[in-house]
């Protein structure tokens, strides 16, 4: 098995509850980075890296600009700022215009991520309203990375995953009580 580069989630309207079932079921000892990309409003910040702390073994927190990636880390982009990975693997903000109506675009960071980890990215898109991501995760598998999505009928909001389904033909489909196992599987620490 390929040692996996990233995890990059991405999710919008109704992803917390997700990643507050499934980041406690993830196992401590991860070999890779795990970047989560939510779309939420300015200045709720400090509240969903504390809100994540407690939830899980692993250590949580904002992405810093110039920030070098670290594995066995969950990083939060930051409200209002664009997340990218370069090809340091360190992170860049970037405060550019809105991506389908979105500062963190999930489409820069799965875009920017699959640049650098190429093949060994993973990224997952959640349930949400609008469409970001999903261009996202046709480069991430143009460029050879694996691609999954929530499966709607299990997501608050289905748009999101769905379009992920239609348009960027997903590699796997995952239900909520699917997610933790199949990221726990990526890891060869296991």
């Amino acid at each position: 098995m390929k040692k996996t580069g990233a995890l990059i989630i991405g999710g919008s309207a109704g992803s917390l509850d997700v990643l507050l079932k499934v980041l406690p079921q993830i196992n401590r000892h991860l070999d890779f980075p795990i970047i989560i990309v939510i779309h939420r409003k300015q200045g709720a910040d400090s509240l969903l890296t504390d809100l994540l702390t407690h939830r899980t073994n692993l250590k949580v927190k904002e992405a810093d600009e110039k920030e070098a990636i670290r594995d066995g880390y969950i990083y939060i982009a930051p409200s209002d700022y664009h997340l990218l990975v370069e090809k340091n693997f360190t992170f860049s903000l970037d405060y550019s215009e809105k991506v389908n109506y979105s500062r963190p675009s999930i489409d820069v960071t799965f875009q920017s991520a699959s640049d650098v980890y190429g093949p060994s990215v993973v990224c997952l898109l959640l349930s949400g309203s609008n469409a970001d991501g999903v261009n996202g995760l046709i480069f991430a598998k143009r460029n050879g990375g694996i691609t999954l999505a929530q499966d709607p009928s299990s997501a608050q909001v289905a748009y999101m995953p769905e379009q992920a389904i239609l348009k960027a033909n997903v590699s796997e489909v995952l239900k909520i009580e699917e997610m933790a196992n199949y990221i726990n599987s990526l890891s060869t620490n296991n």
